[in-house]
């Protein structure tokens, strides 16, 4: 019963805290507004030949509705305008934000079987390259992330062309995709990746976001190939839970980011509730912070998923509360890791990394 009681107050403060438009404060990094996220999502059901696709399990799962919602959009707008509203609307978010430049959106390539066709069955959801290329190139605060499956048969012109229209990284999500990052198949991959200086962005961890997953292909330790090759890999979520082989995935993974100088973490999604204490525990470990890159995971940043009461055994009762009377959704979350400490040159390495 004490548990109920304390979820409903915590309901009621932060449905009431977050209809106030509080500036940052004291919880401004003061780093200006010169952060890049580098870990944004979109989605699209296809409307205005976007080439997007859902899958109908992920259409029917009870997570669909909630991410139109943390979207902002509705089916009917989508309709309407074409999935390309969705970044008419997040330009407008991040213009204005007091403290994000821009942000990466993240393009997803599909489930494709080791005979290099996309399985459409298997891919839950599907965000195309051109599509992404094309919108970010209207909005200055907007930057291409691509997608490339290695499985695919052209998976090296792919890689090629997606350079060329100005991609700052690969995005991976293994554990939907079909993609074991030790397959040795991929080394002529991650040699081309690292020739051409591009990124890659790889989750890491349990994956809870879709219908199904097979999370032993983002157990970190995968990642040891393309490192060995010279890729540069950006750990998303610093692998936070899930367990590999019996061992706990943030632990499997802090050796690897001392022997890999080529090995960086990005902390979105760490204040989210089913990673609770995580944010803290990151920022003892020695040096970690060195290898931090900020990002948020948009758009999973609603409530009830994340909160800045849930931390309280972490931040003040006053920076909860002033947290909870932001009104931008990216400000706020850089308040809520400025409150757990999280270092100035942590805001500022994505732009740093990416080459921009």
């Amino acid at each position: 019963m004490k548990k109920i009681i304390f979820l409903l107050l915590v309901i009621f403060l932060t449905g009431f805290m977050y209809r106030r438009d509080n500036p940052m404060g004291t919880l401004n990094p003061g780093v200006g507004k010169n952060i890049v996220d580098v870990h944004v999502h979109v989605a699209g059901l296809g409307y205005g030949d976007s080439g997007c696709f859902v899958s109908e399990q992920m259409r029917n799962n009870i997570r669909f509705p909630f991410y139109l919602w943390a979207m902002g959009v509705t089916e009917e707008e989508l309709m309407k305008h074409g999935d390309q509203i969705l970044f008419k609307k997040l330009s407008n978010q991040i213009a204005q934000s007091e403290t994000i430049k821009q942000s990466v959106i993240l393009a997803l390539d599909g489930y494709v079987d080791l005979d290099g066709q996309l399985n459409r069955t298997e891919t839950q959801l599907f965000i195309p390259n051109d599509y992404v290329a094309k919108q970010t190139a209207l909005y200055d605060n907007l930057l291409f992330g691509a997608s490339v499956n290695p499985n695919r048969k052209d998976a090296l012109q792919r890689l090629q062309k997606v350079k060329e229209q100005g991609a700052l990284l690969i995005k991976w999500i293994p554990s939907i995709m079909n993609i074991d990052p030790s397959n040795p198949d991929y080394i002529p991959f991650y040699k081309m990746m690292a020739k051409l200086n591009i990124p890659l962005l790889t989750h890491t961890g349990m994956e809870k976001s879709f219908a199904n997953a097979r999370d032993e292909l983002a157990d970190p330790n995968r990642l040891k190939l393309p490192l060995e090759h010279g890729v540069t890999v950006i750990a998303a979520h610093i692998a936070t839970t899930g367990k590999s082989e019996g061992e706990d995935n943030f632990t499997r993974i802090l050796p690897m980011i001392r022997n890999y100088p080529n090995l960086y973490v990005d902390v979105s999604s760490l204040t989210q509730i089913n990673k609770l204490n995580y944010l803290s525990r990151a920022l003892k470990e020695e040096g970690l912070t060195k290898k931090m890159i900020y990002g948020t995971d948009w758009p999973l940043q609603f409530f009830p998923l994340i909160s800045p009461w849930y931390h309280i055994n972490h931040i003040s009762f006053k920076d909860a509360y002033t947290i909870g009377g932001i009104k931008n959704q990216w400000d706020r979350d850089v308040a809520l890791k400025t409150a757990f400490g999280l270092p100035k040159d942590v805001f500022l390495r994505t732009e740093i990394l990416l080459n921009k």
